[in-house]
């Protein structure tokens, strides 16, 4: 799912979506470390909430119905951006408990 911001690369190469999802994507990306045992235990444990699973199911419902208003759209994009990032920060948790422990 696109992120409210706008995409394209500069000629440099770096991307220039301007989302709030697609800028924190950048600040936790893979070139910024790895994650404490600690830190991907934590990550590895969130979700959404039942309510929030609740909602999003029933804004996915009318999305396929297109039925959703404008107001919706947005709603379900915020959850849409927000599961981006949990499933990044999952697989950063994921990679950082294979590797070895010094």
């Amino acid at each position: 799912m696109q992120s409210a911001g706008k995409r394209g690369t500069h000629e440099h190469g770096l991307s220039t979506d301007t989302g709030e999802a697609a800028i924190l994507v950048r600040v936790f990306g893979a070139d910024r470390g790895e994650l404490t045992p600690e830190a991907a235990q934590y990550f590895l444990a969130k979700d959404f909430p039942a309510k929030d699973r609740e909602r999003l199911d029933t804004l996915a419902e009318k999305a396929r119905q297109g039925a959703l208003t404008a107001a919706e759209r947005e709603e379900l994009d915020h959850y849409c951006h927000v599961g981006d990032l949990l499933a990044l920060m999952k697989s950063k948790a994921r990679l950082a408990r294979k590797q070895p422990q010094p």
